[in-house]
């Protein structure tokens, strides 16, 4: 069946759908995400939602009234320039492209904000999430610590302009 995944940055009424998506997502999932095997979310669902969309930002892949995916980046506070990036896509949605869409749509607005450089933190045998990140960061630096790589990804600047919210259409 073609279902049609719409992104578009966070809202604050996206808590309850956030609160629902952390409910759908595997133990797998959560630990892949926090490198934690957690019950509940690190923070409540309105920290999530409430970003400035230039500090913090966060964007939402929708499919009807449900969140299936968050992609997000914190700017360093000792330097703007800078940001950690974080991307989850609930499982019955993980090798659709969703992932994709979301780090995409998430690095366009980060470097048409000034950040130059985001950084992560990905687990080393998380193989989905490092071809990823190689694919739409060629210019990515993984250094290995213990069972993680530390990321490092030149943007570039040469972004084109903000789009309207995007339809990536799915067969799921």
């Amino acid at each position: 069946m073609d279902m049609p995944v719409a992104t578009r940055p966070v809202q604050p009424d996206d808590a309850r759908q956030f609160c629902r998506l952390w409910d759908r997502l595997s133990p797998d999932t959560v630990y892949r995400r926090f490198h934690a095997p957690l019950r509940r979310p690190p923070v409540g669902a309105e920290r999530l939602v409430l970003v400035d969309h230039d500090l913090r930002e966060a964007v939402v892949a929708v499919i009807g009234d449900d969140v299936v995916g968050v992609a997000r980046y914190d700017r360093t506070p000792a330097d703007r320039s800078t940001a950690e990036f974080a991307v989850v896509v609930e499982d019955a949605w993980q090798g659709f492209g969703v992932g994709r869409q979301l780090v995409e749509e998430l690095t366009g607005l980060a470097a048409r904000r000034g950040v130059r450089t985001l950084t992560a933190t990905v687990q080393k045998d998380n193989d989905r999430v490092v071809r990823l990140i190689r694919r739409l960061l060629p210019g990515s630096t993984f250094t290995p610590d213990s069972d993680v790589y530390d990321v490092e990804s030149p943007l570039s600047t040469a972004s084109g302009p903000l789009r309207a919210p995007s339809l990536l259409q799915t067969t799921h």
